[in-house]
Order: C-alpha cells, then sequence, then structure tokens
C-alpha cells in the first residue's frame, strides 16, 4: 500500500486516478494474462473501450452483445492492439430470460471478471417483456442479475473474480419503490425509472459482495461519468425536453476512454484487491451525496438509499422471485 491511496475496510478508497484519467492510464503496468472477462454491451461506447483496456492488459475477452457483426467488429478493432488477440464475441439479449440462461449455459470453466456495463435509458415510453417487467429494470437490473446468478459457478471457480457493475449519479433520482416497481400503478416516468434501475445495480453490488464473500467474489458499483454515446439516443431531437436539454448542454462531457476508466480500475485493477460492495466514481470510492455534491453541472456522490443493506437483500429476494416469473 501507498501513500496514494487508503483500503483498509473502515476507510473511503482513494487511488491516483481521477475524472481525467483514461482507461490504459489505471491499467497501465497490470498484467492480466490468464484472466477471463466479459463485457456486457462491449459492442461500443465504453463497454469497447472497457473491454479494450482489459484485452492490452492480457486478458481474453468475451463481448456479450445483441448485434453480432457490430460485436466481430469491435472484436477485431480490439485484437489488433490486444496483447493476446484472445477477444470473442457471443450473443446476449438482456431483456430476453432465454438469452441470458443460454449465454450462462454455455459458459466453460472460471471467468475473473464480469462487467455488467450493457443498459438503455430514459425511454421515453413504458415498454415491457413478455412477462410484463418494465424495460428499463429488466435490462440495467434484472437481466444482469440472471447472468451472474447463471455464472456465479463460474465465479466462484476463479478464486478472486470481480464484477463491476455501472451504475450512474441518475441512481439519485428512485429508490427501490418495491410497492410498484415496473410502473403498474403509479404513473410511468422515464428518468425515474432509469433512476430505480441504476439504483438497483449499485444494491446487487452491495448484496453480491455480501452474500459471495465466501465463494472469494467481490462486487462492486461505478459511475463512470458522462459521456456522449448511443444510451443517449432516446433524448435525442424531439424527445429531448428544455431540461434534459439544458443539462445536456452545459455537461462535461468527458472521452468513452476516460468514461471507461473507473470501470477498468474495478475490473483488474490490484488497488482493489479484496474491496467489495461500494460504488466509485472519478476513480475513487464516492462520498455521500451532500447539497454540496449535488450542485454544478456533474452532480456526485452517492445516496443512502442505494447502500442500504436492508433494501439490498430485499432486492436480491425480489429479483429471485422475477426470475422464476
Amino acid at each position: 500500500m501507498t501513500s496514494n491511496m487508503t483500503s483498509d475496510i473502515h476507510s473511503r478508497i482513494i487511488t491516483p486516478f481521477t475524472r481525467e484519467s483514461t482507461a490504459d492510464e489505471v491499467l497501465h503496468g497490470v498484467d492480466l494474462t490468464g484472466k477471463r472477462a466479459v463485457v456486457t454491451g462491449g459492442a461500443s461506447g465504453i463497454g469497447i473501450e472497457t473491454a479494450r483496456s482489459l484485452a492490452r492488459a492480457g486478458a481474453e475477452v468475451t463481448l456479450a452483445v445483441r448485434d453480432l457483426a457490430a460485436g466481430k467488429r469491435a472484436a477485431d478493432d480490439i485484437a489488433a492492439t490486444a496483447v493476446s488477440p484472445r477477444v470473442h464475441v457471443a450473443p446476449l439479449e438482456l431483456s430476453d430470460s432465454a438469452s441470458v440462461s443460454a449465454f450462462a449455459q454455455a459458459w466453460s470453466g472460471p471467468l475473473h471478471i464480469l462487467v455488467n456495463n450493457a443498459g438503455i435509458m430514459a425511454l421515453p415510453e413504458p415498454h415491457r417483456t413478455r412477462e410484463g417487467f418494465e424495460l428499463q429494470f429488466a435490462t440495467n437490473h434484472l437481466g444482469h442479475f440472471r447472468l451472474a446468478q447463471g455464472l456465479h459457478r463460474a465465479l466462484a471457480l476463479a478464486d478472486g473474480a470481480r464484477i463491476v457493475s455501472v451504475s450512474s449519479n441518475a441512481h439519485r433520482r428512485s429508490g427501490i419503490v418495491f410497492d410498484d416497481i415496473h410502473f403498474h400503478r403509479r404513473p410511468y416516468d422515464p428518468w425515474l425509472a432509469y433512476g430505480q434501475s441504476k439504483t438497483a445495480n449499485v444494491l446487487f453490488a452491495v448484496e453480491a459482495g455480501r452474500r459471495w464473500a465466501a465463494d472469494g467474489i467481490t462486487a462492486n458499483a461505478l459511475m463512470p461519468g458522462g459521456i456522449r454515446t448511443s444510451l443517449q439516443r432516446h433524448q435525442q431531437g424531439e424527445a429531448m425536453t428544455p431540461e434534459v436539454r439544458a443539462i445536456f448542454d452545459s455537461y462535461p462531457w468527458r472521452t468513452p476512454e476516460q468514461g471507461a476508466a473507473t470501470s477498468v480500475l474495478v475490473a483488474g485493477s490490484p488497488l482493489m484487491e479484496g474491496v467489495t460492495g461500494r460504488y466509485f466514481e472519478n476513480g475513487n470510492q464516492a462520498e455521500p451525496c451532500t447539497p454540496d455534491t449535488e450542485s454544478g453541472p456533474e452532480p456526485s456522490g452517492v445516496a443512502a438509499h442505494a447502500l442500504d443493506e436492508r433494501d439490498a437483500d430485499r432486492l436480491w429476494e425480489v429479483s429471485l422471485a422475477m426470475l422464476e416469473a
């Protein structure tokens, strides 16, 4: 341990990295040879940059994607500069339970790194899966929850696996509304739905870190920062309200390489050895939300409802029940 980093169980974790750091800078000098990683949504945005940096550090990477053609193009691009050109592509539709189960069942051997990166944001109108689940919750949380459950044995075999749960500062907008998660009774709101799903991403990491600690599995959540990617496709043109346009125009956007930095920190940095159940942003563990962290063009901090251990336990049980629906 150096003076640049703290990591005891009672301390906030501080690293040498900042919001300006890139993924390659975070993994500079790190050797991930022999490690196997899955990155959902790895064909574009911060997903491809996360996969690229992991592969450059020597990891064997599988891109779990909806669009196999786009995934193949991304894999070829990544392999061109990887330490080892072991970059694979496999189909995964997170909102389709059969697709998620098929991916997990097809996996063989240990899995050292699972990056739950894919997601959708602020659908203007409510959409539902065939089970009746609100699509943002079903994709961003429940699909990844099912995937982690299906890959649990592979993660346990790795003897020190890491789960990376990509959340957002939008988690501050909503806790889990357990009485009406899927907006059957309350009016649908795209940002409340998105915020609820991002809170679920953090609570999953909290509870996975607790339940799977004996299996040597750690889990942490993170806010990657604002990056202009296809994630915002539902908030373009006429769908962009004046409020959202004002936020977008003033937001301090960062590059995809910077956006992937905290993901690869959690996934592969030795600074994160044994760390679990926490929420990171800008390369460091986030502080609790306060009026100061809420101010400015890029709000920061983690809301108390996203770290609530009782809600984490309850969401886990509710999610298990949904998998059986």
